[in-house]
């Protein structure tokens, strides 16, 4: 199915900037991105439409460890000698 999408002047000049400098293949691929953002934002999947991948926030929603108030910690590396 096809869909016909109307963008404002503004709209279509910010695509066909970025497909110039070469960000997106195509406007198609920019609207495709678009879309995928507005889904991911709205919580409408899990995973990335384009890509396939889940949206970090999404897999530290579903991790197993949330709410178990778990406490991570990382040595700070020790000073090294630096000569000047």
């Amino acid at each position: 199915m096809n869909m016909e999408v109307h963008l404002t002047p503004d709209q279509e000049v910010f695509i066909q900037q970025r497909v110039r400098d070469g960000r997106f293949a195509t406007a198609d691929e920019a609207v495709q991105l678009a879309v995928s953002l507005l889904r991911e934002r709205e919580g409408d999947s899990g995973r990335d439409k384009v890509s396939g991948r889940k949206s970090l926030a999404k897999l530290f929603a579903e991790s197993p460890f949330r709410g178990l108030d778990m406490e991570f910690h990382r040595d700070k590396d020790p000073l090294r000698p630096l000569d000047i």
